[in-house]
């Protein structure tokens, strides 16, 4: 359609802005700058928190050698940002690394590596430097903003999301299990760190260390309670769908071993029926998505509503029949993989096929 076949009426314009508005307020925050002295020693002293999710993400040598070199020479550094936390520490969203590694080189005797444009101060400790060098590298100021505590949890998701989009550092389920703590997230990290899970679901290493598996539980769980308010958008219905169920587990703590339950034994007949669990084929080393959804989620909602699927074989299902079809195939592709419809279609795909 073209831009002049579109015409906004005055009421649209009053509600987009009114939207605007409303989102706009859900976004409390101010600035702050400090010294890199001050932010080593702030790092050192515990002021600033490293949240559990990034704990495990540390820039490799050659890495820290090229910011600490865009540092000495007095580049641009990107904006630090925080989480105002209840006690007043601030939770590091983005940039933690540049942190960790100003407080290594500062305080710590970190040595840089093999420099590009700084060939003479390869190898140097921060000591070693000239002491009017030192001062004028502690003396640099770098900005942050701080998300308050006022915002609420979507907010700090969602600034996550746009912070980290494209970044290698965080991804929507390793920023969930940060910004969601709670009983049931605790119950999807158990069951994402099981060994024989990790054989029926096969991931990279990489895939792995960011929180694959989380975000298999987690969905596995999520679309099989319903999508009922399913809207295209996998992170905001998770985020949703988690926040309710840490509040309902907390209410109900024995709905815990029912949803390991329920995982374990989708586990037992995945494991019992398909020959090669949720992999492609038998040496497959990787687990798409969309795959795990259709057979994990579809074979729950069979053994719901055929309970005496758990006393047949192999043999009498014959899931060989169909798990390689094309049709299958197509509806496990990736194309439009996260709409409703296309993530409906896979799912019932693998139930009806068990069913009848």
């Amino acid at each position: 359609m073209s831009s002049e076949a579109i015409m906004i009426t005055p009421d649209e314009r009053d509600a987009a802005e009114k939207q605007i508005a409303d989102q706009s307020k859900r976004i409390d925050f101010y600035l702050t700058e400090y010294s890199v002295e001050i932010l080593a020693n702030k790092m050192k002293s515990g002021e600033y928190v490293v949240p559990d999710y990034q704990r495990e993400f540390t820039w490799e040598h050659e890495r820290k050698s090229k910011f600490l070199e865009s540092l000495i020479m007095g580049l641009p550094i990107p904006f630090i940002f925080f989480w105002e936390m209840e006690d007043g520490k601030l939770e590091i969203v983005d940039g933690s690394q540049r942190l960790r590694t100003i407080e290594e080189f500062l305080l710590k005797g970190y040595r840089l590596g093999e420099l590009d444009q700084l060939s003479n101060v390869s190898y140097f400790t921060f000591e070693d430097l000239p002491e009017s060098r030192q001062r004028k590298i502690r003396n640099r100021s770098i900005r942050g903003i701080v998300l308050n505590e006022h915002a609420d949890e979507a907010a700090r998701l969602d600034m996550f999301e746009r912070i980290n989009t494209g970044s290698k550092n965080a991804n929507t389920a390793e920023i969930r299990r940060g910004a969601l703590a709670g009983p049931f997230m605790k119950l999807v990290i158990e069951l994402a760190n099981g060994a024989r899970f990790a054989t029926l679901a096969p991931m990279s290493a990489k895939r792995k260390n960011e929180r694959g598996y989380e975000e298999l539980v987690t969905r596995f769980f999520a679309y099989g309670d319903g999508l009922v308010n399913y809207k295209d958008r996998p992170a905001d219905f998770i985020f949703d769908y988690v926040k309710k169920k840490n509040a309902v587990f907390k209410e109900r703590p024995t709905l815990s071993e029912e949803y390991r339950r329920r995982f374990e034994e989708t586990l037992d007949f995945v494991e019992r029926i398909f020959p090669y669990g949720f992999r492609k084929t038998p040496a497959g080393k990787a687990t798409p998505r969309a795959r795990f959804e259709a057979i994990a989620i579809g074979s729950y909602l069979a053994l719901l509503e055929k309970p005496q699927l758990r006393d047949m074989s192999r043999d009498q299902l014959n899931v060989r029949s169909w798990l390689q079809s094309e049709e299958f195939m197509d509806a496990t592709g990736s194309d439009g993989a996260n709409a409703r419809s296309r993530l409906e279609g896979r799912i019932n795909f693998v139930r009806d096929r068990l069913v009848h």
